[in-house]
């Protein structure tokens, strides 16, 4: 089916008038990340990606769409220049009957509307399935990026609930014209649990203009809290240095509001701990400019943009997973030993020169955005 659609199949803008590259970025939950609404507690790693590649490729001059979830939004929003088409409202439909409609229903009438050449999907979803047979009729181009290491494994039950939507994204990735890693582990693992090539094209991110005045003095932890972020073992570490202060930002991912709570109720008996709940990422941001070191928990990542937020600001990272310059821990007691060495002044401003460096030699928006832009090049050529 790959060879035959990419050697056989129509061309993307077969039959339609010439105009510039279009792109369309499928991505239900990132009105968020995209708008800014501040009332939407439902901000991941993916939407992040999702809404600033998206503004970065409208402020280069594509045609650029989104596809999100209904959360009363003007119909055809355009935010930072990108047009918004309304898929189905999260809690509409019957049980059972709504995965036809309005879901499935409403997802193929905004990917029609969104005309575009290409469609891009992030994370490991049904949708996968859904956009590439939508693409394979009418002669569009998509392409999938993985957002996480689990994404390309060959069992994904924990990262897709459903059989049936297992089954769609494994239908998706076989069918998906390119496919985008974030790093050479998730390209090794889909080659070997997919037989399918990657292109390894990391994560970016662009600095907010202004920053946060007073000196970097906490220990800064930032994620959905759940099962797989590890925040007990932030608890532990709060612990072991009763003397340094820690801020902890996030709050729970749908289905896990009882973890939350577990969590929240151990972090309150700290008083050097300061759990703040889910913020808008407008109000995360100043954070950074105040950390001293960000601390990372998870038992998996692919590239958190938590780590881009550090590393561009200078921000050193000590982590139970081996990304870029981290400092790596494997228990609380490693971590804490990692996160005083950090405030020794030396030993920091050195870690710091890395983190920038290494920021600005690999995650830059102008690299990004070329390396994006030649692999859509190729796929509408």
């Amino acid at each position: 089916m790959q060879v035959e659609m990419q050697a056989g199949g129509a061309a993307p803008s077969a039959g339609r008038p010439d105009r510039a590259l279009s792109v369309c970025f499928v991505a239900p939950h990132a009105w968020a990340a995209l708008s800014g609404d501040p009332d939407i507690a439902e901000i991941g790693g993916a939407e992040v990606q999702q809404a600033m590649l998206a503004r970065l490729f409208a402020a280069n001059g594509t045609r650029v769409s989104m596809i999100c979830l209904d959360h009363g939004q003007p119909s055809r929003a355009a935010p930072g220049g990108v047009t918004v088409h309304k898929a189905f409202r999260r809690e509409a439909g019957l049980p059972v009957l709504r995965f036809l409609h309005p879901r499935l229903s409403s997802m193929w009438q905004a990917l029609r509307e969104a005309d575009a050449d290409i469609y891009y999907y992030r994370s490991s979803s049904m949708w996968l399935g859904v956009l590439t047979e939508f693409c394979r009729r009418h002669g569009r181009r998509s392409v999938y990026a993985g957002a996480s290491d689990k994404d390309f494994v060959p069992d994904i039950g924990g990262q897709v609930r459903y059989a049936r939507d297992r089954w769609l994204y494994r239908r998706g990735l076989a069918a998906v014209d390119a496919i985008v890693a974030q790093n050479e582990a998730q390209r090794a693992s889909c080659r070997a649990t997919y037989g399918r090539d990657a292109v390894v094209i990391p994560s970016c991110y662009v600095p907010p203009g202004t920053r946060a005045a007073g000196a970097p003095e906490c220990v800064l932890w930032v994620g959905m809290i759940h099962e797989n972020k590890r925040p007990e073992m932030l608890l532990e570490l709060a612990a072991r240095l009763p003397h340094r202060r820690f801020v902890a930002i996030g709050g729970p991912r749908p289905g896990s509001q009882a973890y939350y709570e577990r969590v929240r109720g151990r972090a309150s008996a700290l008083p050097n701990l300061e759990l703040t709940g889910f913020l808008p990422l407008a109000q995360v941001e100043p954070w950074f400019d105040r950390a001293r070191v960000l601390v990372n928990t998870s038992s998996y990542e692919g590239m958190p943009n938590t780590f881009l937020q550090a590393w561009s600001r200078g921000v050193p990272t000590v982590a139970t997973v081996e990304v870029g310059p981290t400092r790596l821990a494997g228990d609380a007691d490693a971590l804490a030993a990692e996160v005083e060495k950090l405030f020794d002044d030396s030993c920091w401003q050195q870690a710091s020169k890395t983190a920038r460096a290494y920021f600005r030699r690999n995650h830059s928006s102008a690299e990004v955005l070329e390396r994006y832009g030649r692999l859509f090049r190729e796929l509408v050529s």
